[in-house]
């Protein structure tokens, strides 16, 4: 399983690479250029159902305005998801230079297994060109959708943070009471008996 991660992260990262240097090959000429990044957030809910929250973020790294902006990404399966929050496809009048525009949508599934996504589509229209242009989204790591996870051990972040400041904290709380025990009124009160039993 976490080899297969790695796999596609080992495809994913390269291809993100080639695709920057691209955009900034091709952001000095005078086009629009999109980049498109989409983000998956897996949320197991109690009734057995895996909770699949999608966000994706359009940018315009070209140095003209792009039109009629169109954003789809209908490739979940209808028997596998359901959507449950928003629409897979949106559309924007105009994108301008250096502009970002996000939309995000919730599924649910019920199906266990492995789910390999694939990029958004991005259309839209440039005044020199009669066709539209076409773009991708970045691509997402394959989902594992009801797959076993390891329970979450309790009290985990305590036993972190203690390691990380338990020394200053007790640093902090052993000079605190050695002041405290010296401008206490209880120790002014004691020194002043014992001074007087010394009379």
């Amino acid at each position: 399983m976490a080899t297969a991660r790695w796999r596609s992260l080992a495809i994913s990262v390269p291809l993100l690479v080639v695709f920057l240097v691209v955009s900034l090959a091709l952001a000095s000429s005078d086009v629009p250029f999109m980049v498109a990044h989409k983000k998956v957030e897996l949320n197991r809910l109690k009734s057995g159902v895996e909770r699949v929250s999608v966000s994706i973020d359009v940018y315009n790294q070209g140095s003209a305005t792009a039109y009629d902006v169109s954003l789809n990404d209908d490739t979940w399966p209808q028997d596998t998801f359901e959507l449950i929050s928003g629409t897979t496809t949106k559309t924007w009048e105009r994108l301008d230079a250096g502009s970002t525009v996000s939309h995000s949508f919730v599924l649910e599934s019920k199906v266990k297994g492995t789910f390999h996504g694939t990029p958004a589509v991005i259309k839209f229209r440039v005044p020199t060109k009669s066709t539209l242009q076409e773009a991708y989204s970045t691509p997402i790591l394959p989902l594992d959708i009801l797959a076993e996870r390891p329970p979450e051990k309790k009290f985990e972040w305590a036993k972190r943070l203690i390691a990380k400041y338990g020394s200053l904290v007790s640093v902090l709380l052993l000079v605190g009471t050695f002041i405290y025990m010296i401008v206490s009124p209880s120790s002014k009160s004691s020194a002043a008996k014992g001074s007087k039993k010394k009379r």
